[in-house]
């Protein structure tokens, strides 16, 4: 009861209502007590006047403040009442779109009627190691709790999920199963789990039906238990039945169907396998019409078969075992039209030539004759004599229905027993978890038998869960030191015993069925007369002496008598029975077989024969009432539930309608009455139902406190507070670490602290408008100051103006005067002029034509005086030239005579041609180099050519647009000077008008003018420098986004591939637990058939899908071999065209060098004239140059014929390695064949000829090689294709072999079972070899990929090759130090110091980075400089599978992943810097360059390395997520980072219980920490910064992702003060990542989302702008994201508002006009990983520098 004080003007309260329940209302007058009434006001504005119950004085419920509705707890209200328990619900459901809330330990469900996306995948990681009270209510929620409590608490769970037809009872249940099966993480999860899931669709098919309340309804109740081993996995599950609804099977009411089953055979009757069973659609049979309703919306039947067909299948169930039980099943529905002809009383009789009777014997193996009898005859039997009697056709269509409803019991029974066959584990199970599919209370019009045990069933469940609720109250009483006071709650046990004890209902019903002429009648006598009046809970109908009414907990129900004995009975004539017994049909003969130890409902049968000696034991056992077995197993199910821990889901079904989100409070007030919840409320508010610990409610009410009151000790401060705050102690207790309130009293604190922050806002807002009136004031006198201001300015500005006007006349009037006497004087002046220039011009032109005739005369008599001179002097010329050459010929005849003597001597001749041969060369060289100088002037000519072009092209548009402008400018000057002639004119004007106009005005109005015309031209460029700027911005963004497409492209290719080979490395250690499974199990001497057939089919699924891998790789393969080999062909083409183009530039070449030995030879005459006439001396400097010349000449040649030696040797190398090869062959007839050249007769000029057409040859003996090793492997390729064809054909038999030989009684054979190991250790070997062989078929692919790699070596580069020296050469020219050299012996104890014994924390302190992997590398140099291959093969191998074994020991050590990530990456950059190719080897110093490998390839190991990176950078990223997840949610959400600025909504503290009693309290700085700890780990262990900047990228995403995801999964996170806090959060890892430097590489964008987030919280969200707004901002959420934080926004306090219905309408419509396509779903995943990137880092260290610490006792190695 609420203090009267609550009850003031303005406060809210419930009243009663018809048809809503309850209605909300506003006092509108306080209330005193005393007061007979309550002035009201409803929501609609109606007046009304409440009277109170003059006897009690009961005061209706009072309404909790609307910032407090929504709570995910419904025990956390302040007022627990029920109307506040159905609005809260209500609020959730419609407005929030929830459809889970919290009830104390209760989990209330409300079906939804559509598909939500929240159990996904996603949703359960998320959920999985949380507590109950920190997420949002959920299935997964209660299921994580349960598993958890499990493992914690080594006891047993139970989840009881009950709820009326409808509700969503078997959905939860499987979501439920779902989650286990998700979490468990088994490593036999597709055998076990699956087929736990896979159970679901086959009791929906056998046990639901369609009824008027559900289309999806469950007929039975199921207890299913789940068993975990010690390691909490799945290993197996157990399920038991309750109370089938066998009467469905005959009889559906309107608007109903049958069990599914029945409607999936007939719409799969046209498939052949089903043709035997005679049927047909699903209204042609009784048994399915009589609802009619055979047709559910969106239900495809012939679907549902398949899937059912399918977990069929999964379960262990044959297709031959499906068509038997098909065969059953179709006999059901012909029995069912099995006509009875008679009337009345009469006897009746059944045609032997009936179809369907002809058809059900068929299907059943049975004689139609006995069974036509019997079903309209039964046997009597007395003491001396047996007879048959007749029966009517009511009896025989009644008896025809009750063998109709046994037959389909005992089914249903079997196929619950092969499931639990199929669940079944060999191994011990250690726990289990309960999941409790039952019916809910119910109540109908018409109430028979069956809502007798379903009420009955729900006592005893309330009963267990009172006493349950009792105890865990007590217990938190306890625990917290408050006084215990008993409280009262409803016991139903009276109830209980009226049914169930002696006597009882039950007992009586019993006792009427053994008597001979026991009748409804009677039996409803007895009741009367034993428990009316004498039973509170018993009571009779007024007008009925054929029901009785029970007072149940959750209401009274009325029952009708009739057919209560017929249904208890549930008797089969016998003598059907035993007919069936007869028949030859296995199955049917397994149905009606006695089980030896029959356990229950769900017991399995052990052979598959019957006994006659039992039939009539089984007959008694058959005859036992359905109430006494319905009891028992309730017995034996709450003897189960006793033993284990419950976990309680109310499912409630909001509308008769089936309307999606739509609430009719009545049917949920009915529901929450019957289900519990609000007994549970009711016992929750008797106590303390609030409950706050000390800091929270300090945090929260210390606006009430002063500041003495404010002390050290928290909880004195508060126990200081609620003294005064409180008189009355009895209304709150101070516990160990809470403080416990009664009903009321946290909504009296609100209201005190609304008061006190109401008058704080009062105080606050009156300020501020003093404020801001004195501020408006100030700016209101100040403008009137300014007004006064411009208007006296104004005034005297005019007084000047007119003072400057009349001064201006007087000017004008004075200029005007001065104008016109200067203009007279002008004129007289100007004639003066003109008569003195006309005279001085005649004069001048008088004396000038003088002047000329004179200068005339001079020019000809000085050209005929030279003509004169030169002629005499060319006469004189000519004379002395013929004097000269007389002489100079006789003085060389001389010099000739002398040359032609001196020519005949050797020596001469020698040092001649010597320095020709050199002048050549030289030429040639220089010739060469002009040549080479040439293409490069050509090349850049061309370059400059396009780049003139383009400039060209731009100064011409420059230029058209300059010549526009010039003519616009051109245009602007002739109406300048219009405008000049306009002003001409206007002057004339002014003189013939003697008008005085100002000229200043108008040049300023010119300037105007022409400053108009400036900016029209200015405009003009800039719009052009504009249209510029955006073709290159546009050029620029074309060019930006097609990277990003091309980097987002490389980014998802390497996800693909780094996924694959996540997905092979699963798959790998999935075979390696298999098989240590199979073995344990060969040990144990046991072998699970179902397992091992379930383990085929997936070892055969895995084959295919490595098959199609292996496909899909070998055509990529191909693919780059016809891509390689059109390059091949293209670069042969391009070596032709160089070819020829060599030989022309050879022939060219010859040409100039006979030229130039022309050129010698004439030189050599000129300089020996020279010397014979003595004009060149020995000394003279042209004499030395040429002799210089002739020296560097001579020095050339000698080089060019060294390397005519080197050639002509690699020529007869060539010669001998292909006489070898032929020899090798056989064929000695192709040695005989190669030319053979006599290297010593090759002059100079056919030396490089020769040697050029030696490579010739060596490229087409590769090139014949080449062909040779593809003809082999493809006929290798064949061969191993057609081998592994054949090994699959055999496991394929071995299969079908095992399939037919399993035992269908299900007994082992073990001689069976070790032929099924040895094969299957066969094919584990075949799949072995084939491995092998696969990995053989990519080596040799590997070699022909660098046999084509050497041939497009040789033929790209054939100078190279000629000057390259040979292979053993160049490896003695290595350098051999940066080496190890150690035993073979001793690499097992090398490896085990290098990795299996490293300590990382150890060696990072004491040795240098990366050591282990310089060492192993320099002991690889060795093996390779040695051309050790086996010792190269071993090292790799065993150190890539040591590496592997220490990450699988010690893979959740963060330090030890680091430590050999590191590693592994600098023993594959390694093999990258020394394997000698170019893009590795630039970077080097010339001493590495030395010690690069020198005999093998490693590119396939380097591969194989770097998949091993991508696993240990992915095993690295699995450990920061462990240490990061459980401290995200705490730390960035939990945590008050802002102390004084945030507050608490005052949710009441009814969390759940932790999983763990003492956990760690995490916060912010927590995380950074733990961010220092992992990258001073990653940069000390020597890691890349790049890989470094990757890993803290994944670090930021997993902490985005799963605060973001707490916060859309937990309502009481979505407030304003929350999103300050989250930003205030970010900003701090923001500001790590500027200490670190790591901010770069997309790494601060990854915060993006939970940026947005926070944003989204503080935003303004009410008009269809901040929608549109919203919809701008927030680019990095998704649009559910988006609605779902907007839904559970939640205001801490009053003056905070709810997002509206309205407002998020308008976000959803701006998202559709924004057109944003992305996906549904809600939750960021956590687990993507980024695809790494591994650049490639070369290292400065020496290996020849390597000091080896003797702390790691190495001294077996050598060092080289």
């Amino acid at each position: 009861m609420a203090s009267p004080a609550l009850y003031s003007k303005y406060a809210r309260v419930w009243i009663t209502h018809l048809t809503e329940v309850w209605i909300s209302a506003e006092l509108t007058k306080d209330y005193n007590p005393g007061d007979g009434a309550l002035q009201l006001q409803l929501e609609d504005g109606t007046e009304l006047e409440y009277k109170l119950d003059p006897k009690g004085n009961a005061l209706p419920p009072l309404r909790n403040p609307d910032f407090l509705v929504g709570e995910n707890d419904l025990t956390a209200l302040s007022f627990l009442n029920e109307p506040a328990v159905l609005h809260n619900l209500r609020v959730r459901f419609i407005d929030s779109k929830l459809i889970y809330t919290y009830c104390g330990i209760i989990l209330v469900a409300i079906n939804p009627y559509e598909p939500l996306p929240i159990y996904g995948t996603d949703i359960i990681n998320a959920y999985s190691g949380q507590n109950m009270g920190d997420m949002d209510p959920h299935i997964f929620s209660v299921a994580e709790e349960a598993y958890k409590q499990m493992a914690r608490d080594e006891r047993n769970q139970s989840i009881i999920v009950s709820g009326e037809s409808g509700a969503g009872k078997t959905v939860s249940a499987k979501y439920a199963m779902r989650y286990f099966a998700t979490v468990s993480g088994s490593f036999t999860k597709a055998s076990v789990e699956e087929r736990v899931l896979a159970s679901s669709p086959i009791m929906e098919a056998i046990g639901n039906a369609k009824t008027t309340r559900n289309d999806n309804s469950s007929r039975f109740g199921k207890y299913i238990e789940i068993g975990f081993d010690r390691k909490h996995h799945i290993i197996g599950a157990n399920m038991r039945t309750y109370l089938l609804e066998k009467s469905r099977v005959v009889f559906q009411a309107a608007e109903e169907r049958n069990y599914h089953i029945f409607y999936q055979l007939c719409a799969s009757a046209h498939l052949p396998e089903f043709r035997a069973l005679q049927l047909g659609s699903a209204s042609d049979f009784h048994c399915t019409n009589q609802g009619r309703s055979p047709i559910i919306e969106e239900v495809d039947d012939a679907q549902e078969m398949q899937a059912t067909c399918k977990a069929f299948l999964l379960l262990g169930i044959g297709e031959r075992q499906q068509l038997d039980l098909f065969r059953v099943l179709a006999a059901i529905l012909h029995l069912g039209n099995v006509a009875v002809s008679g009337r009345g009383s009469a006897n009746c009789s059944i045609s032997a030539e009936n179809s369907h009777l002809s058809k059900f014997c068929e299907l059943m193996m049975v004689s139609c004759e006995p069974m036509a009898h019997w079903l309209c005859h039964k046997k009597l039997k007395t003491v001396t004599e047996t007879f048959s009697k007749p029966l009517s056709k009511a009896e025989a269509m009644d008896g025809r229905d009750a063998l109709a409803k046994l037959i389909y019991a005992r089914l249903f029974t079997w196929i619950v027993g092969q499931i639990n066959r199929a669940l079944h584990s060999s191994s011990q199970q250690h726990s289990f978890i309960g999941v409790l599919d039952i019916y809910g209370f119910e109540t109908f019009e018409i109430n028979s038998f069956e809502q007798f045990c379903i009420n009955y069933a729900n006592e005893k469940l309330q009963q267990q869960f009172n006493v349950h609720v009792f105890k865990l109250e007590q217990e938190e009483y306890l625990r917290e030191q408050i006084p215990w006071t008993l409280i009262d709650f409803y016991d139903n046990q009276t109830c209980i015993n009226l049914i169930e004890a002696k006597m009882g209902l039950l007992d009586l019903l019993d006792e009427e069925c053994m008597m001979p002429k026991g009748s409804d009648d009677s039996w409803a006598q007895k009741l009367y007369n034993s428990h009316l009046k004498k039973s509170s809970h018993f009571d009779k109908p007024r007008m009925s002496n054929k029901a009785f009414i029970v007072h149940h907990f959750a209401d009274k129900v009325e029952y009708q008598c009739e057919g209560f004995l017929e249904k208890n009975k549930d008797t089969v004539n016998e003598e059907q029975i035993q007919v069936l017994k007869l028949s030859q049909f296995a199955l049917l003969l397994e149905l009606f077989q006695e089980e030896a130890n029959a356990s229950g409902p769900s017991s399995i049968a052990a052979s598959g024969r019957t006994k006659m000696t039992r039939v009539g034991q089984s007959f008694r056992e058959h005859k036992k009432s359905v109430g006494l077995q319905f009891r028992n197993s309730l017995h034996l199910l709450m003897e189960t539930l006793n033993a284990t821990t419950p976990h309680y889901v109310r499912c409630i079904k909001p509308n008769d309608h089936k309307s999606p989100f739509m609430m009719e409070n009545s049917r949920a007030a009915q529901q929450l009455r019957a289900c519990g919840v609000l007994e549970t409320i009711r016992i929750s508010a008797a106590g303390f139902p609030s409950r706050w610990t000390y800091q929270e409610f300090f945090i929260r009410y210390r606006v009430l406190m002063k500041q003495k009151d404010v002390l050290s000790d928290r909880k004195l401060s508060c126990q200081n507070v609620l003294e005064k705050l409180i008189q009355d102690s009895d209304k709150y207790k101070f516990g160990k670490t809470k403080i416990f309130f009664r009903a009321g009293q946290v909504a009296y604190l609100e209201k005190l602290r609304a008061e006190k922050l109401r008058a704080a806002c009062v105080m606050i807002q009156k300020t501020i408008r003093c404020w801001l009136a004195r501020k408006k004031y100030l700016c209101v006198r100040r403008a009137a100051v300014t007004i006064q201001r411009c208007a006296r300015g104004q005034q005297a500005r005019a007084f000047c103006k007119s003072l400057r006007r009349t001064r201006a006349v007087v000017v004008l009037q004075k200029y005007q005067r001065m104008c016109v006497a200067r203009r007279l004087f002008q004129r007289q002046r100007a004639a003066a002029v003109l008569l003195q220039r006309l005279l001085r011009g005649h004069a001048a032109r008088l004396r000038y034509t003088q002047l000329r005739c004179e200068q005339k005369a001079v020019v000809v008599q000085r050209w005929v005086r030279g003509w004169l001179a030169r002629l005499h002097y060319k006469r004189s010329v000519q004379a002395v030239i013929y004097l000269q050459c007389c002489v100079r010929r006789t003085l060389a005849r001389r010099q000739l005579k002398r040359l032609r003597i001196e020519a005949r001597s050797i020596e001469h001749y020698k040092k001649l041609s010597i320095g020709m041969e050199n002048k050549i060369i030289q030429l040639q060289r220089k010739v060469d180099e002009q040549h080479k100088e040439n293409r490069q002037l050509s090349e850049h000519l061309s370059v400059v050519e396009s780049t003139s072009v383009a400039e060209l092209e731009k100064l011409r548009h420059h230029l058209e647009t300059l010549q526009g402008v010039e003519e616009d400018a051109r245009h602007l000057g002739i109406r300048v000077s219009a405008l000049e002639e306009e002003l001409g004119l206007v002057h004339q004007e002014l003189d013939r008008s003697r008008k005085v106009r100002c000229k200043e005005y108008v040049v300023a109005e010119l300037n105007e003018k022409n400053g108009m015309l400036k900016s029209e031209k200015d405009e003009l460029n800039r719009l052009i420098q504009d249209q510029g700027q955006q073709i290159t911005d546009k050029l620029e963004k074309t060019h930006q986004e097609y990277a990003e497409r091309l980097e987002m492209e490389l980014n998802e290719e390497r996800t693909h591939y780094q996924n694959l080979l996540s997905e092979h490395l699963r798959l790998e250690e999935q075979h390696a637990d298999l098989k240590s499974e199979r073995e344990a199990e060969e040990l144990n001497g046991g072998v699970d058939m179902a397992l091992l057939l379930k383990l085929q089919r997936r070892v055969a699924e895995l084959e295919k899908q490595r098959l199609h891998l292996q496909n899909e790789c070998d055509s990529r393969e191909e693919q780059l071999q016809q891509d390689r080999a059109n390059d091949l062909e293209e670069c042969q083409r391009a070596i032709g065209a160089e070819r020829d183009y060599e030989a022309q530039k050879r022939q060219e070449l010859e040409a100039e060098n006979k030229r130039l030995k022309k050129d010698l030879k004439e030189l050599r005459v000129a300089l020996s004239l020279g010397e014979g006439s003595g004009l060149v001396s020995p000394g003279a400097p042209a004499y030395n140059v040429l002799l210089e010349q002739l020296n560097s000449t001579n020095e050339e040649l000698e080089m060019r014929k060294e390397e005519v030696l080197i050639l002509r040797t690699q020529l007869v190398n060539l010669e001998a390695f292909k006489n070898k090869e032929a020899a090798t062959e056989g064929d000695s007839g192709h040695a005989s064949r190669s030319p053979t050249l006599d290297l010593h007769e090759l002059n100079e000029d056919g030396e490089l000829w020769l040697a050029y057409e030696g490579l010739k040859e060596t490229n087409k003996l590769l090139e014949s090689q080449l062909q040779s090793d593809r003809q082999a492997h493809t006929e290798e390729l064949e061969a191993l294709r057609v081998e592994l064809h054949a090994l699959q054909e055999e496991r394929k038999e071995q299969q079908l072999l095992l399939h037919t030989l399993q035992p269908q009684d299900g007994c082992r054979n073990v001689g069976l079972e070790c032929e099924i190991n040895r094969l299957t250790r066969h094919n584990l070997d075949l799949m072995e070899q084939m491995d092998k062989q696969d990995k053989t078929i990519r080596k040799l692919k590997k070699q022909l990929k660098i046999h084509l790699k050497k041939v497009e070596a040789s033929d790209s580069n054939v100078e190279a090759r000629a000057g390259a020296a040979l292979p053993a050469l160049m490896r003695k020219a290595r350098h051999c130090e940066g080496m190890l050299e150690y035993k073979k012996q001793d690499e097992s104890k090398l490896l085990r110091t290098l990795i299996t014994d490293m300590k990382p924390r150890a060696s990072a302190v004491s040795l240098i980075p990366d050591l282990p992997a310089y060492l192993l590398f320099m002991c690889l140099r060795h093996a390779d400089y040695t051309t050790d291959d086996q010792r190269v093969y071993t090292l790799l191998n065993s150190s890539i599978n040591c590496i592997k074994n220490v990450l699988k020991k010690r893979g959740d050590d963060f330090e030890t992943v680091s430590f050999w990530l590191a590693n592994t990456c600098r023993f594959l950059h390694c093999l990258k810097q020394y394997s000698g190719e170019e893009a590795y080897t630039k970077h080097n110093t010339p001493q590495q360059n030395e010690q690069c490998l020198l005999n093998f390839d490693l590119t396939e190991y380097r591969q194989v390395l770097s998949d091993l990176v991508i696993q240990i950078y992915q095993q690295l990223i699995k450990c920061m997520e462990n240490i990061l997840q459980p401290m995200t949610a705490a730390g960035m959400l939990e945590q008050d980072t802002i102390p004084g600025v945030l507050g608490l909504k005052p949710t009441g503290l009814r969390k759940r219980t932790s999983s763990f009693p003492e956990e760690v309290s995490y916060t912010l700085e927590s995380i950074v920490k733990q961010l220092d700890s992992f990258h001073s780990t990653l940069v000390k262990h020597g890691n890349d910064p790049d890989l470094i900047r990757q890993a803290v990228k994944q670090q930021f995403h997993i902490i985005c992702a799963v605060t973001l995801n707490n916060l859309l999964l937990r309502k009481d996170m979505c407030s304003w003060s929350k999103g300050l806090q989250i930003r205030y959060n970010v900003c701090q890892l923001e500001e790590w990542l500027m200490d670190k430097g790591v901010q770069g590489g997309g790494v601060k964008e990854t915060l993006e989302p939970l940026i947005q987030a926070a944003q989204l919280l503080q935003v303004k969200k009410k008009s269809g702008e901040d929608a549109e707004a919203i919809a701008t901002m927030c680019t990095a959420l998704t649009a559910p994201q988006i609605v779902k934080i907007l839904n559970l926004y939640t205001p801490l306090n009053e003056f905070e508002e709810r997002v509206s219905v309205s407002f998020m309408k308008s976000v959803q419509v701006s998202f559709l006009l924004v057109g944003r396509q992305e996906s549904p779903q809600l939750l960021m995943d956590s687990k993507t990983v980024f695809p790494i990137f591994l650049p490639f880092s070369p290292s400065a260290v020496a290996l020849e520098n390597l000091q080896i610490p003797s702390s790691l006792n190495l001294s077996f190695l050598t060092c080289f």
